[in-house]
């Protein structure tokens, strides 16, 4: 099984336009793996791209991917999903069309129903994007619960009740990967999760003190919606899972990639992600 982060920034991505700070200037002269695109994740067995942020005609173009057949989303927050022009850019050959050429093969866009509910609502004034895109032959969407191709099977494990957020558990040979890249805390209970081979979280906070100085009190809101690294270990003992990478990393964190690397020296079992890195399993 081999997976690629394509896209390992957060919310922001990684030089931040107009930002002069350490870590984006560096970023800026250096390029991957010190610059980071939006969150997004590649299984290149079976051709599935995980969200579309803004930047991810990017991020496949650095990771040299050949082909998308399937996306699937995991909510429907701007910085998942307002890259899906990605689509046009992946599907539409607006020569074959005006002398009247169809395509042949779309690509499928598939979620849990409400997440595919949600995503439906983007758009323009013209409506939903993907809706357009539907119209044009170059997607159709289809509601799951869990994929199956060839050896790979990708379970969508909902957050909550609401079923707005889902978290995948990715198998093949009996090796398992959990990614859960956002709005992921409190962390739902499952037996799928026992195991697993590597768990890619995002939704973390890394140290008190972040980008400019910034301390992080005990009372700020954030520490309520983000998981500080002793929480992740926790979730890590509690299932039983060998190793786990940090990913949608935030530049307000004020950490460059050396930073990270530095860090991981003094971790166990937690490594942080970057743009283009592979798990093969």
């Amino acid at each position: 099984m081999n997976v690629i982060i394509l896209g390992s920034g957060g919310c922001v991505s990684t030089p931040r336009a107009c930002c002069n700070c350490r870590v984006c200037t560096e970023a800026r002269e250096k390029g991957f793996p010190y610059a980071r695109t939006g969150c997004s994740l590649f299984i290149e067995d079976a051709n599935i791209l995980i969200d579309t942020p803004e930047d991810i005609n990017a991020s496949l173009n650095n990771s040299g991917i050949q082909k998308v057949e399937h996306i699937l989303y995991s909510h429907c927050d701007p910085d998942h999903t307002m890259g899906m022009r990605v689509i046009e850019q992946l599907k539409m050959d607006w020569l074959a069309v005006s002398i009247g050429k169809k395509l042949d093969n779309p690509i499928e866009i598939i979620s849990l129903p409400p997440i595919l509910e949600d995503v439906k609502k983007q758009g323009t004034k013209y409506g939903s994007a993907i809706g357009y895109y539907e119209a044009k032959g170059l997607v159709y969407t289809k509601e799951i619960r869990a994929f199956q191709k060839d050896n790979i099977l990708v379970e969508l494990i909902p957050v909550d009740e609401h079923e707005h957020v889902a978290i995948f558990v990715i198998s093949s040979n009996g090796k398992k990967i959990i990614y859960a890249p956002c709005d992921v805390k409190p962390f739902p209970k499952s037996e799928k999760f026992q195991n697993a081979d590597v768990l890619i979280i995002g939704n973390t906070i890394v140290g008190d003190i972040l980008k400019d100085g910034f301390v992080l009190k005990e009372d700020n809101p954030l520490r309520k919606e983000l998981f500080t690294l002793d929480e992740i270990d926790t979730i890590r003992k509690q299932y039983g899972i060998k190793e786990v990478i940090i990913t949608h990393l935030e530049e307000d964190w004020g950490k460059s990639y050396d930073d990270y690397r530095e860090l991981e020296k003094k971790l166990n079992f937690i490594q942080f992600a970057y743009d283009g890195l592979k798990i093969q399993l």
